[in-house]
């Protein structure tokens, strides 16, 4: 049955607000409303970092909410993809960082299988960064340092370690982050070990560039090892 088919004793599926059909509903909505960026592959840096800081930095300059977030996907045990979004740490010729718990779903599964991808999305400027490769722990200065850097809230509820366990309720949470609380404010170098700095090595870092006609332009740079030279490569649509 299609989405918005009604079948026998059931309503249409998305009427009760007056979208009507789902799938026509959303194929009305604009997309790459722009003006979009410019891009020109052949003005291209050698290497991805560079086009990533520039294309950060056009982002901020234009304003855009969260220019730093990026989805981050990993695996877990039987291979079943996971993403949230996360913001990004710093960039440089080592790679992209981003925080976690060791305790957390993400921080197990890096654990188990140290790769990941980033998504970066900028859709006022139509614009993408994927970014893609094997994950590695820095070390635990690293990390510790990462963590004293974040507010005193982020750091109770990082102390607690039960991201992503089932709550009984938000009393509970505002109760246990203000009992952390208390413990940060009496001890503000308190640092939990768990609290762990991640660098994605990148072995494709993709640029995507949105056209209004759905005519993308997309640049690959892509190694074998972090000791080899990049290769850059058009890719089509």
């Amino acid at each position: 049955m299609e989405v918005g088919d009604a079948a026998e004793g059931e309503g249409a599926v998305g009427t009760a607000d007056g979208r009507g059909d789902v799938r026509e509903w959303l194929r009305g909505l604009e997309v790459f409303a722009g003006p979009l960026a410019a891009f020109d592959p052949d003005l291209a840096p050698a290497e991805p970092v560079a086009l990533f800081l520039e294309w950060l930095t056009e982002a901020v300059e234009a304003g855009l909410p969260d220019p730093h977030a990026m989805t981050v996907s990993t695996t877990d045990e039987h291979g079943d993809p996971w993403a949230r979004v996360l913001i990004l740490k710093n960039v440089d010729e080592g790679g992209w960082q981003f925080a976690a718990h060791a305790d957390s779903p993400k921080g197990r599964q890096l654990a188990a299988r140290p790769s990941a991808a980033l998504t970066f999305y900028w859709p006022a400027l139509g614009r993408q960064v994927r970014v893609r490769g094997p994950v590695v722990a820095e070390s635990a200065e690293r990390g510790a340092a990462d963590f004293l850097a974040r507010s005193t809230t982020a750091r109770a509820e990082a102390l607690l370690g039960r991201q992503s366990r089932h709550l009984d309720g938000l009393a509970e949470r505002d109760r246990a982050i203000g009992e952390s609380l208390a413990r940060v404010e009496q001890d503000p170098g308190l640092v939990t070990d768990a609290w762990t700095l991640h660098t994605v090595v990148p072995g494709a870092v993709e640029f995507w560039q949105a056209d209004k006609a759905r005519v993308h332009t997309r640049l690959s740079y892509e190694r074998l090892t972090p000791d080899t030279p990049w290769e850059r490569h058009l890719l089509w649509p």
